[in-house]
């Protein structure tokens, strides 16, 4: 089903690294302190999405006139890329998933909705700066996940056709993005999102990155 695979194509948060948590707290942390009462629940509602639109999302909820999205957003990277610094652990098997598509002869991407200074600290953070063929953030596209045009630019880079691409997600704005990109893909969602139908859209649905790494084993 997958064969012809020429590539694989890596969400970030939540994929390659554990941030959801720390992103949760970073943001109750930096969105409080400018006058919204956030919760952990509310976190939730925006995962997979660019964090620029979600400050936009939520000062307009709040009514918040006090500060810029360009402000708040900088104010809670500033905190997360902190707590990824010294509390940011990859996620189990992730890097060995990474390791055998290299070894594989994959062509290795990485599609992210998270912006390039914080893909640049993850990275870092995991010792893969330099690992990528080709390092892709939605940052400053027209468009962001579940638009395909970040999944659609990564392959381009890469020189592969989309209908090669293997991807793998845990949001489900990401899975939405990469099947409109025509893309195979890995569905790994969170423990509080697994119940979603839509996650039904993806081609092989797993719990951990091992499993993803077993079925990588048998089709590359």
């Amino acid at each position: 089903m997958f064969n012809p695979a020429r590539a694989l194509i890596f969400d970030m948060d939540g994929v390659l690294i554990d941030s959801e948590p720390l992103w949760r707290k970073a943001m109750i942390i930096g969105f409080t302190n400018a006058g919204m009462p956030f919760t952990d629940e509310d976190c939730r509602k925006t995962t997979g999405m660019r964090f620029r639109e979600v400050v936009e999302i939520w000062l307009k909820h709040f009514n918040v006139n006090t500060t810029t999205p360009a402000k708040l957003e900088d104010e809670v990277l500033d905190i997360l890329i902190h707590l990824i610094e010294t509390e940011g652990k990859a996620i189990p098997g992730a890097l060995e998933v990474f390791e055998y598509a290299k070894r594989s002869g994959l062509k290795v991407g990485l599609a992210t909705s998270s912006s390039h200074r914080l893909m640049n600290a993850v990275l870092k953070k995991l010792g893969i700066e330099n690992g990528f063929d080709v390092a892709v953030s939605a940052e400053f596209m027209d468009y962001g996940k579940p638009h395909p045009e970040v999944f659609l630019v990564c392959a381009s880079k890469l020189g592969v056709d989309p209908k090669e691409c293997l991807v793998i997600e845990d949001s489900l704005n990401g899975i939405i993005a990469a099947k409109a990109a025509q893309m195979k893909v890995f569905a790994i969602p969170d423990q509080d999102h697994r119940h979603l139908k839509g996650f039904g859209a993806a081609d092989y649905f797993y719990e951990t990155m091992f499993e993803v790494l077993g079925k990588l084993k048998t089709i590359v």
